[in-house]
């Protein structure tokens, strides 16, 4: 066996590790709820909007069991999208729209564009194949299964229709739990607008609930915060912030406005998360100095890095490993839908290590600045050493502005205080890219002692183009040259693979 395989069979190895690890609990609760909806015949619930909850009147939405229920009318809550200007620097806020709702078998949706002039709608990501059946200004389509998913008419990035989905939940808390903090429908506030919540609570956010406050989770362990409700922080610093916490869980919530930070947290699961974030530094789910973090399904439109993962910032300390970001959709309005590595320690060096990013679909990338560029961004500073990524099943639809794929080793001195240290052992199987807007990717090692190794793509598709480093081509060419692709000197061991090379090289 090669040696370059060999390395490639301990990262899966350590890639499954980490995903079985985070996965375990989320798995034994999916099963459960699977079953229970198996043994239930079909099913809608819907949830009204509290009236001082702010609304759009883009589109009206409605819902029914399939094939022949009786319609409802889904409540549309506001959300919003940010965009910056390449010329002046300056950001603006459109508004969008949001609805959501929980169910069971089969469900059509009917979504009708109130400003009319419809020429075409589609249903995103485009990997579920749904091709909506257009009536006019209406569009309409069957779901069967829960899942999160964007309606856009007319190619409207920003006057969009967000449609979230649930399984419905079998056995909620009881309002009465000592152990709960329960919000039920309806508006709630807490006193200084942040709810700090002790070990071993659950927190729950009721379908038609809205709190309106952060909620800190720091220094505490045991904790969940769950619900089909809306969390609606009254600033963009709130959110949900896990700090110095351990073993907890969050699922299902909407988070507007804000996102879910761990800093220095260990253990934390979060399944069916769904933010979205339209201020300045609006980064959907941060991550500093963490261990064994594992998101599942869930859902980001963000106004900078949807998924940022970084080692030292502000007073919190350590290195950041075992993260895993499974079968989610990332829209990133502003900077990085996956970014790694900026930030570090460089009087003690940390490492930023073990991660695992599948099955995701990337909708949409918008970034001017060539340092901030990549759907998928390692780019090392502050002497950290970003080593053992695995990537896999990742389907990037064609973005408006970046790139693909950016690795650097970098000394940015907006950011950094040192060089990165390297990059190192990172697997790509099966990345996909349809479009027509992406920039060169780059690859950049820093110097000799500062390089990137050992980087290997498995069936990489670019505009259904299979490149390979045996593809034809004139012999003269760099593989990367097929796709206007570039890697400096101080990139060593890249490999561009078939599948079937693959799984030929990895044969005993």
């Amino acid at each position: 066996m090669s040696r370059s395989l060999t390395r490639r069979s301990a990262l899966q190895t350590a890639g499954a590790t980490v995903l079985a690890a985070g996965l375990t609990d989320l798995a034994a609760s999916s099963a459960q709820a699977d079953e229970a909806d198996d043994n239930a015949s079909p099913k809608l619930v819907t949830y009204p909007r509290p009236s001082t909850v702010p609304t759009t009147t883009s589109f009206k939405v409605r819902v029914r069991t399939a094939p022949d229920g009786e319609w409802q009318t889904l409540d549309i809550y506001q959300s919003r999208a940010r965009e910056i200007n390449a010329t002046t620097g300056s950001g603006k806020v459109y508004n969008s729209s949001m609805v959501y709702f929980d169910f069971r078998g089969s469900v059509e949706l009917e979504v009708t564009c109130l400003k009319g002039g419809t020429n075409k709608a589609r249903v995103r990501p485009n990997s579920y194949g749904i091709t909506p059946e257009l009536l006019g200004d209406t569009a309409r389509f069957t779901l069967d299964e829960p899942k999160d998913l964007v309606v856009q008419v007319n190619d409207d990035v920003f006057d969009c229709l967000h449609v979230l989905t649930n399984r419905i939940t079998p056995n909620p808390p009881a309002e009465d739990d000592p152990d709960v903090i329960y919000f039920g429908p309806g508006v709630h506030t807490v006193t200084g607008n942040l709810l700090s919540v002790p070990s071993g609570k659950t927190v729950y956010l009721a379908g038609g609930a809205v709190l309106q406050a952060g909620i800190d989770i720091k220094g505490v362990e045991k904790v969940t915060v769950k619900g089909h409700g809306v969390l609606m922080p009254t600033s963009t610093a709130g959110g949900v912030n896990v700090e110095r916490g351990k073993n907890i869980r969050v699922e299902g919530i909407i988070m507007l406005g804000s996102g879910l930070g761990c800093r220095e947290a260990e253990n934390v699961h979060v399944k069916n998360g769904r933010v979205f974030t339209w201020g300045q530094w609006g980064d959907g789910f941060p991550i500093y100095c963490s261990k064994g973090i594992t998101y599942d399904r869930c859902f980001v439109r963000s106004a900078d890095d949807s998924f940022s993962i970084y080692a030292h910032r502000d007073p919190f300390y350590g290195d950041t490993r075992d993260i895993t970001i499974q079968d989610c959709i990332l829209w990133a309005d502003v900077a990085h839908p996956i970014n790694v590595g900026t930030h570090g320690n460089t009087d003690a060096p940390e490492m930023i290590e073990n991660l695992v990013f599948k099955g995701l679909d990337i909708l949409d990338h918008r970034e001017p600045q060539m340092n901030y560029q990549g759907c998928i961004s390692l780019n090392a500073g502050d002497s950290n050493l970003i080593k053992n990524v695995y990537v896999e099943d990742v389907r990037i639809e064609d973005f408006r502005w970046g790139q693909v794929v950016n690795m650097r080793v970098m000394y940015n001195t907006k950011y950094n205080t040192s060089v990165g240290r390297g990059i190192e052992d990172v697997y790509i199987k099966n990345l996909t890219y349809t479009g027509t807007h992406a920039n060169p990717s780059l690859f950049l090692g820093y110097d000799a002692d500062h390089a990137i190794k050992n980087v290997t793509f498995e069936n990489l598709v670019v505009n259904g183009v299979v490149i390979a480093d045996t593809m034809r081509k004139p012999a003269w060419y760099h593989t990367t040259d097929t796709v206007q692709w570039h890697a400096n000197e101080h990139v060593i061991n890249l490999k561009f693979l078939t599948t079937a090379e693959a799984a030929a090289a990895a044969a005993p």
